[in-house]
Formats: C-alpha cells, structure tokens, sequence
C-alpha cells in the first residue's frame, strides 16, 4: 500500500502502526520520527512563518481574504498550503490522510480534492481526520489503522495510550487531593495576540490536574485579550505556541512581559511558567498526546510529580 500523509499527527500514527515503509509522501510540517525526513513533501506554505507572531497573524489573515476563507486565524501560519498535484501524480498514492477539523489548521479534504482534479487517473482512498478532543485522537488512530488493515495493533496501541493516562491522573488526583485545591491552568496557544487553548488540551489538563481556564474541550481555541487573562491570575501559565519550538517561543517571552501587571501575576511570582515545544507537543493531535499531558503534570505539580518527563521539551520561564 501507497500512503501519503498530510497531516504530520497521521504520520506520527502511521509510525506507530509499524507502517513507515508504506509512506511515499509527506506534508511539510511531518518531522517525525527521523526517517520519514527524507520523504518527498508534496505540500508547502503560503506564509512566511520567519517572521513575529503578530505578522504572521496579518499574513493569514490577508491569505484567508484571498483565498476566500472564512476563518481569519493566526494558527493557520502553519497551514495555508499549495498541493503539488504532479508529485502526487508520479506517487501514486493508494491513501491520503488529510483532516476535516480546520480549514485552515492544515491541508484539508477539499484542498487534497482540488489537487486530485489536476491529476490522470488518480483515484486514492482519502481518509479525513476530524481531531476535535482527546477521544477524537484515538478514535482516528483507529480509523488509519483500518485503513492500512493495522486494526488489532491500533487497538491495542490505544489502550496502551489511554492506560498511560490513566495512572498519569492516578497521581495527579491524589495530588490535587493533599494540596487542596486544584491549580488553574492557562495554556496559550498564540502570544501575539493571546489565545487560549481548545480542542483537546483542556482533556490533558484535567489528566495533569489542573482546571483549564481558557479553552473548552471539542471547540476551538479562543482569542482571549490582556484584561481578561490578568483578571483570571492564573496559578499555573503554560506557553506552547502553536508550531513553535521552545527557542522560537523564548523569543516571544518579552511580548508577554511587556504587558501591564505581567510581573504582578501569582504565576509569576512564584515561578510557575512554563514554555513547552509547542511543535511536537500539545497542539499537535497525535500519539505524543500522552507525553504532552504528562510534560503538563510536571507544569503544574513541579517535583511532586513521580514520573520521568522529555527533559528537552519543557523549560521554566524565569524573570
């Protein structure tokens, strides 16, 4: 079988199913594992992402204008993509795995429909992902593992996510038990401007232990301003720009710093920020899902928390 994914998560999957050698094509944006690193990338992006955070927001906004799409958001930095359509031509792929969730987040179903128009002959099973929370992301590990015939492996993979998680909030509970309380956690998307954090990430919050003050879960992240993040005071501040890495985030710190009352906050007070590659981690709708809750366990419960985390993904912000 002949997969090209275009979804960097779908990709992560398909690894995880054993099915590499499978992959012919990727998006851009798939980095991981290594070895796909060398596959012919059949997508780009209209935006010049090497730029601030606030350009970038302009960009796709006035690429969102253009191209007629409804949605104006600043995560589509990452998303607003070309098809090559003679790569995908001279690949030859049996399955495309693109997603139904955004339509700008990333390659979409009709994206990948317009391409195959520009084609001969080409007639793949197009398999669309539709990530909205936690439950969705299992749920379409086991539809790739349907479609590559890996169904009894992305069962049991799935269980062995959700087991994961289960003793994750095992120790968090307990701890949230002996504080007292449970830490109000404020996971921010995008510094410039401020958004909060939907779709799955308030599921992995609850796993940390923590209450998850902007963001609901299977909806979208919402743009939050500075009046109502400093009134909220949250006691735990998680930074973990969409795309961005945790160098490309420390660049940004000084936009939040400049804000008025930033150093006033309890989290900042007390030491509780955290930047986390928000790349590989959180925002991206994968098996790594359960490595994101547990690098948000260590956020909010510092040492306490008995269990070993990426040390190169996560970094206290200090002032």
């Amino acid at each position: 079988m002949r997969v090209v994914s275009l979804l960097a998560a779908a990709t992560e999957m398909i690894a995880e199913l054993g099915c590499v050698d499978q992959l012919v094509g990727c998006s851009h944006e798939c980095d991981y594992p290594a070895e796909i690193r060398q596959l012919p990338v059949v997508s780009k992006t209209l935006i010049d992402t090497n730029t601030s955070s606030a350009e970038i927001d302009v960009q796709v906004k006035q690429a969102a204008t253009i191209c007629n799409v409804p949605q104006t958001n600043a995560l589509a930095a990452l998303s607003v993509y070309t098809i090559d359509a003679q790569l995908l031509q001279r690949l030859q792929p049996d399955v495309i795995v693109t997603q139904t969730q955004c339509d700008v987040c990333a390659v979409s179903q009709e994206d990948v429909e317009l391409a195959l128009q520009q084609t001969i002959g080409l007639r793949p099973r197009i398999v669309a992902l539709a990530p909205y929370d936690l439950q969705d992301v299992w749920q379409n590990v086991l539809l790739i593992g349907e479609a590559l015939e890996r169904e009894a492996l992305a069962r049991s993979l799935v269980d062995g996510y959700q087991r994961r998680l289960t003793r994750l909030k095992e120790q968090t509970q307990l701890l949230v038990q002996q504080a007292g309380y449970k830490p109000r956690v404020a996971v921010l998307e995008w510094l410039d401007p401020l958004m909060g954090a939907g779709n799955w990430t308030p599921d992995l919050v609850g796993y940390a232990g923590g209450e998850n003050l902007f963001g609901t879960s299977g909806a979208h992240s919402p743009w939050i301003n500075w009046e109502e993040f400093a009134a909220a005071d949250p006691d735990v501040i998680v930074l973990a720009p969409c795309g961005y890495t945790l160098e490309r985030t420390q660049q940004d710190i000084p936009l939040l710093q400049q804000h008025p009352g930033w150093q006033n906050l309890q989290a900042v007070k007390q030491g509780r920020v955290y930047a986390i590659d928000g790349n590989a981690y959180i925002n991206r709708s994968g098996p790594r899902l359960v490595e994101s809750a547990e690098l948000l366990a260590r956020a909010i419960w510092g040492s306490q928390l008995n269990i070993d985390v990426i040390a190169d993904a996560y970094q206290q912000i200090t002032n």
